[in-house]
């Protein structure tokens, strides 16, 4: 489904989310793995797209940056609430006081859930539960709290055993189209692929747009994307073949 990318390169722009995605799930998010190859096929991949390649992740920037250092790709991070374009501009959300301090309420709230990870990205706030999955409604209540406080200007995300709250303008979808707003995506049509429920934003864009849309998973769960691929390690290889062969 992908050889669209080999046989018609300047056509095409590839999104692509992280965890889960590109790099295999672990049970914290610092203990991820990152193949040593995969900067490498993304770079080669990247240019035989004219640079028309974009990784779009619930992490903050510089945390997505140490993964592949030292290649530096246009990125939208914390869900589209700091991005970089191609250009190497960044546009972000800079947190007020009031979130600051909600963030470490947080923490403090939850210091004795053993298994719980708080999660500071700056413009968002994640609660990871993976290995406390009984606390799940503890967390839900917490984090509803939290939004409460928070106000109007942020939203609650859902993904894979993690709870979060973001800037409510931040959305992967919008970031998509941020892109394609600007060079060298303008006038592509999207393939954009994720795992999670963060993801459906960007597969209902590129979905609208005459794209394609992949989910990594098994097939039959509920969402908007065209058609799946099995795991993130399938991903990986197609990658390969495309940026080696």
């Amino acid at each position: 489904m992908l050889d669209i990318l080999r046989t018609e390169p300047q056509a095409h722009a590839l999104f692509l989310d992280i965890d889960g995605t590109l790099i295999d799930l672990a049970a914290r998010p610092e203990a991820i793995v990152v193949p040593p190859d995969l900067a490498g096929h993304l770079d080669t991949l990247s240019g035989r797209l004219g640079g028309a390649l974009a990784l779009v992740t619930g992490r903050a920037l510089p945390f997505a940056d140490r993964l592949f250092a030292p290649l530096t790709l246009p990125i939208a991070g914390l869900h589209g609430a700091e991005r970089r374009r191609a250009d190497g501009v960044v546009d972000r959300v800079e947190p007020d006081p009031a979130f600051l301090a909600l963030k470490r309420s947080l923490e403090r709230l939850t210091a004795d859930w053993p298994g719980v990870l708080i999660e500071d990205k700056g413009a968002a706030v994640a609660a990871h539960y993976r290995q406390a999955p009984e606390r799940q409604a503890d967390l839900e209540a917490l984090m509803r709290q939290a939004l409460s406080e928070a106000g109007p200007a942020y939203a609650l995300q859902r993904g894979k055993m993690v709870i979060e709250i973001r800037p409510a303008r931040a959305s992967k979808g919008a970031a998509l189209r941020a892109f394609l707003a600007e060079p060298p995506f303008a006038g592509r049509r999207p393939i954009a692929i994720g795992d999670d429920l963060t993801d459906e934003a960007m597969f209902k864009v590129a979905n609208q747009l005459g794209g394609l849309s992949i989910r990594i998973g098994e097939p039959g769960e509920d969402t908007a994307a065209h058609t799946t691929l099995a795991s993130a390690a399938v991903l990986r290889a197609i990658l390969k073949d495309l940026a080696t062969r």
